[in-house]
């Protein structure tokens, strides 16, 4: 656990419980908090829990170690920040291998939340400690690595791939076993990737470069800062310097959706907060998400919703 303290540590996490078997981490920032649930399932193998709602946390730092680490993003939305500037997403029903020779500098959450588990193997802890039963498994990390070209870029598929049930099985888990388990389908996991051929499922992910993030990202506050104001695709694209092409793609890679699917669900959300949290009238309501005719807000909120203004606002009483 030593090492683990001290990898949380430089994550600036809070040690806030821990057993013979599980450590919780938190951390938190301007941005909101985050929880880290680890397990050291065996020496230099660990299977990190981790429940996410804020938008950066800090870069990870791994000096001289030699890391790999397989990630399933179950619920929300992950930004890595790679190489040369790129910006790389992994999204619900994914899964990236990646190793520290391939530095990752930092990772934030676009969406403000983010759900998955990491399994972090320090290549040269568990090759010494745990040699015979890799070799027993014919599990070989340094092939594994090799194979997926990790030292150059992450690795990526998506869920319908035959590690993802592995993955899902993890997530209920009962506490009782839960160890036991962890070591089982660790090595299951390590086992599986042999029968995955990268060059048939591993997925090509647009690389998104800091100048296009930055424009988008600007774009989502002024837009979510003016929810009464509808944006056209024309005007986002000559105030912020970047084609509408480009203004499309990258948002719904940044994002998960596209541009006008994240505004009507942030609208009708602020709305929903609104009508359960205020006295307001739905007219000044609608107004204040961009509908001047409160009819068209009633349609449009209860194609999100599943009910009428004044249905929810009476449920949620």
């Amino acid at each position: 656990m030593k090492g683990a303290d001290r990898f949380f540590l430089s994550q600036r996490m809070k040690l806030l419980c821990k057993d013979e078997v599980c450590s919780v981490y938190q951390m938190k920032n301007e941005t909101g908090d985050g929880t880290v649930t680890h397990y050291q399932v065996y020496p230099g193998i660990s299977v990190m829990y981790n429940d996410f709602h804020m938008e950066t946390c800090p870069p990870r730092k791994y000096k001289d170690e030699h890391i790999i680490n397989i990630d399933h993003c179950r619920e929300g939305r992950i930004e890595w920040n790679v190489a040369g500037g790129a910006y790389l997403y992994l999204s619900s029903g994914d899964i990236m291998l990646d190793s520290s020779a391939n530095v990752n500098k930092t990772c934030s959450f676009p969406l403000s939340h983010y759900h998955g588990i990491t399994i972090s193997i320090s290549v040269p802890e568990a090759m010494e400690s745990i040699w015979d039963l890799l070799e027993l498994f014919s599990i070989d990390l340094l092939a594994l690595e090799k194979r997926f070209s990790l030292k150059e870029q992450p690795f990526i598929m998506h869920g319908e791939y035959s590690p993802d049930h592995i993955f899902h099985e993890l997530y209920h888990v009962p506490d009782s076993i839960r160890n036991e388990y962890l070591r089982v389908k660790v090595l299951e996991m390590l086992i599986s990737f042999k029968a995955v051929d990268p060059s048939l499922i591993g997925e090509t992910r647009p690389y998104f470069y800091k100048t296009q993030v930055e424009k988008i990202k600007a774009i989502m506050e002024l837009m979510t800062s003016n929810p009464d104001i509808h944006y056209t695709m024309e005007e986002l694209s000559k105030q912020f310097d970047i084609s509408v092409s480009s203004l499309k793609s990258c948002f719904k890679g940044v994002y998960g959706v596209a541009i006008f699917t994240y505004m009507r669900n942030y609208r009708m959300d602020l709305a929903a907060t609104l009508l359960t949290q205020t006295e307001e009238s739905i007219t000044s309501i609608a107004g204040k998400v961009g509908y001047t005719n409160s009819s068209k807000f009633s349609e449009a909120f209860k194609r999100v919703k599943g009910k009428t203004p004044l249905e929810y606002r009476k449920i949620k009483i």
